[in-house]
């Protein structure tokens, strides 16, 4: 098992022993949603997930509580959108240092400069390049934006 999932295990234990319901729930969740990712990836659910798709899982749930604070809010419900910043607080523990902007605009143009001539028409090949590069250090919508800046 690695470090991750024990350190995962081990804060939910924790939050156990302090009856801390809402981070019990999200670690509980999150658990699940590691063995589906198993599941999918086929061979029953047995062996272990890579650090790397434990970042994925992670960065998908963080993504999909994002999206409900913008619905909760749309639909006036605020304290559901605060109840989902506190699940992405406890989720974010789990990910990566996020690497500030400047950074992340230094390492783009690094990795555009390494394909050679590209133009605002070769965004998606851009975009390619880039993002498996700093998968879970940084919002896909970040580099996005950056990307198109540069690129126009």
């Amino acid at each position: 098992m690695s470090n991750f999932n024990n350190k995962i295990l081990n804060d939910l234990k924790q939050a156990m022993i302090g009856k801390q319901k809402l981070k019990l729930s999200v670690l509980r969740m999150l658990i699940a949603s590691l063995k589906n990712k198993k599941i999918f990836l086929g061979n029953g659910g047995k062996g272990d997930l890579s650090e790397e798709q434990i970042i994925e899982v992670i960065a998908g749930e963080i993504k999909k509580r994002k999206d409900s604070i913008t619905a909760y809010k749309e639909g006036g419900r605020d304290e559901l959108a605060d109840k989902e910043r506190e699940e992405i607080k406890i989720l974010g523990k789990y990910m990566p240092e996020q690497i500030s902007e400047e950074e992340l605009e230094k390492e783009i143009k690094e990795i555009i400069s390494g394909l050679g001539k590209v133009s605002a028409k070769d965004f998606g090949r851009v975009m390619g390049a880039v993002m498996p590069k700093l998968k879970g250090r940084t919002d896909g919508n970040a580099v996005k934006a950056i990307v198109k800046k540069i690129l126009d």
